[in-house]
């Protein structure tokens, strides 16, 4: 069966699930329910993304398809928009945002698609609005780290960068200085104050090295729940736990971990 004829049996099957004769569970979702399984049915895409299994991820988008149809469904029965509208919307943004496959603008390479890209949603998409170059477009809903990376993009993209990433492992190491300078001092709000600059130039020696800091954190997440396991796991078969033990020992246990190369949980 072709793709097209799929999406309008899930297309149907949406619509009788919402009806009167449909699931009185899915009759009862508010738009902001959806919103929240929205998100986590994001996230698990990016699971599965990790997890290099093409079956994962035709599963996971399987699940995302479904909410954002679902979504569409709500806002047509309040006579808001159907999902025709949507692929309208989206089809012409995407066109409009390409002028270089659908129009006669010339590039150079990735770096003036993405001018372009910024400067097409500045200037025609949000003109008028009262936004600033950095912010204009960007969800409230994106984590804080996703919203650094993306602002300072924007900001080099201003031409207000260092030339270099020597620059930005300078900026870091002076802001370590201050922020082991605020610790010293035992002032709460400098502490907070300078964690926050040193979190954020971190972020931006990530964009400099091409490195996802979501991503990034999260992959060291992972990386940490692993050889914690292995030291819960090691202290247990010792008839302990970890409250039972010390530093130096859950220190060796942590270096063992890290030597076996434990995989990363999920």
């Amino acid at each position: 069966m072709p793709a097209e004829e799929k999406l309008r049996s899930l297309l149907a099957l949406v619509a009788r699930l919402r009806s009167p004769e449909g699931c009185p569970w899915d009759r009862s979702r508010k738009p902001e329910d959806i919103g929240r399984y929205l998100i986590e049915e994001c996230y698990e895409v990016l699971d599965a993304l990790e997890s290099a299994s093409p079956e994962a991820l035709q599963e996971e988008l399987g699940d995302l398809l479904f909410q954002i149809l679902f979504l569409a469904r709500m806002a047509e029965e309040a006579g808001q928009f159907d999902f025709a509208a949507v692929l309208e919307g989206i089809t012409t943004k995407m066109i409009r945002r390409h002028p270089h496959v659908f129009g006669d603008v010339k590039v150079n390479g990735c770096d003036d698609v993405n001018r372009n890209w910024e400067r097409i949603k500045r200037e025609v998409e949000h003109k008028g609005k009262q936004e600033t170059a950095l912010s204009a477009g960007l969800s409230r809903s994106l984590s804080t780290l996703m919203k650094a990376q993306r602002i300072t993009t924007r900001a080099s993209a201003l031409g207000f960068d260092w030339p270099s990433p020597s620059g930005a492992l300078e900026k870091m190491e002076e802001e370590l200085a201050e922020f082991k300078a605020a610790l010293a001092a035992g002032d709460p709000g400098r502490i907070r104050e300078e964690a926050g600059d040193l979190l954020f130039t971190a972020v931006n020696l990530c964009r400099f090295a091409h490195a996802d800091a979501e991503a990034a954190l999260r992959g060291s997440l992972d990386k940490f729940v692993t050889r914690f396991a292995y030291i819960e796991q090691a202290l247990a078969a010792r008839g302990k736990t970890p409250a039972e033990s010390d530093l130096a020992e859950m220190d060796a246990l942590w270096k063992e971990a890290k030597k076996k190369g434990t995989p990363a949980a999920k």
